[in-house]
């Protein structure tokens, strides 16, 4: 499977009101309409998509080092809605206008933040995770991704002390490997595209695991936003022959009936990797929305 991929055209970052330092990474014209990449989990920014295609649609991709990854300063407490409020800073320094975000796997929840707070005038979501304490999701899991759920309700804090342990790029790529289906290995083993995904995660635990981790249990509990209340277009686009146990479990059939404005579609040939495989679509659709307000 042949996906192009680049490295950043633009690596930067910002010193935020409390002193932290927010990084990310960009591609296409410096002029163009801001995209947020909210990444997959452990990822730094480093890895985009679709980056072939940004200046013939007129996009300036933003991949976010979410705190305490890449080269972002690390949020000790760190949830969704202090997520909310760095980018929100992000955009009001940088002074962002028609904004629009991506949000990949278990960037979802994040991307589905930045919506809930009206920071954004349009989300896709990619094989995302789905809000997976929720009454009609819980049944659909698997048992190993339950168990999780189950101890982060039972004590977060001896969760997370107890995952930061043991957690490591090297194990989080094998076992997105092994989640994986054969058309998704044959494009995350190739030879660029694996050095790039790896590169990505191990830029992602370059401070220790911490940030990964507290990204892991804000993503497993339930979320602060309410779904229903935006009113914001989501894209949501799932591949039919993606095996991961952490996306939506019914391939984003409840989240599009829980959101008011969503476009829902499965690409039945497409696997988890459907955000660099299908990413010119993704982008266009995305797009089209800032066309038609």
């Amino acid at each position: 499977m042949n996906v192009l991929i680049t490295p950043p055209d633009r690596q930067t970052g910002m010193q935020l009101r409390d002193g932290r330092v927010l990084a990310w990474s960009e591609w296409g014209a410096t002029e163009g309409l801001p995209v947020l990449f909210c990444t997959g989990a452990g990822m730094s920014g480093s890895l985009g998509f679709g980056t072939n295609y940004l200046l013939e649609l007129g996009l300036k991709l933003i991949a976010i080092d979410r705190p305490g990854l890449g080269a972002s300063d690390a949020h000790p407490t760190k949830t969704l809605s202090s997520w909310v409020s760095d980018i929100q800073e992000l955009i009001e320094a940088h002074h962002l206008m028609n904004v629009t975000a991506v949000g990949f796997s278990q960037g979802a929840p994040f991307a589905f933040a930045l919506a809930g707070a009206g920071l954004v005038e349009a989300i896709a979501i990619v094989s995302g995770q789905d809000e997976l304490t929720h009454p009609q999701i819980r049944p659909l899991l698997h048992s190993d991704v339950s168990r999780m759920i189950a101890e982060i309700e039972q004590d977060a804090a001896a969760f997370e002390q107890y995952f930061s342990q043991i957690a490591t790029p090297e194990g989080l790529w094998h076992l997105i490997i092994e989640m994986s289906a054969a058309c998704d290995r044959s494009l995350y083993l190739s030879d660029s595209f694996g050095r790039a995904y790896q590169h990505c995660l191990q830029g992602g635990f370059a401070q220790g695991t911490q940030g990964y981790v507290r990204d892991l249990v804000n993503a497993l509990s339930p979320w602060t936003m309410k779904l229903e209340e935006i009113k914001i277009p989501v894209d949501l686009w799932y591949g039919g022959l993606d095996t991961s146990t952490v996306h939506s479990p019914d391939s984003g059939t409840t989240l599009a009936r829980r959101l008011p404005t969503a476009s829902h579609t499965v690409e039945p040939a497409a696997g988890g990797s459907i955000l660099w495989t299908r990413a010119q679509a993704i982008l266009t659709q995305l797009r089209s929305h800032l066309l038609t307000k």
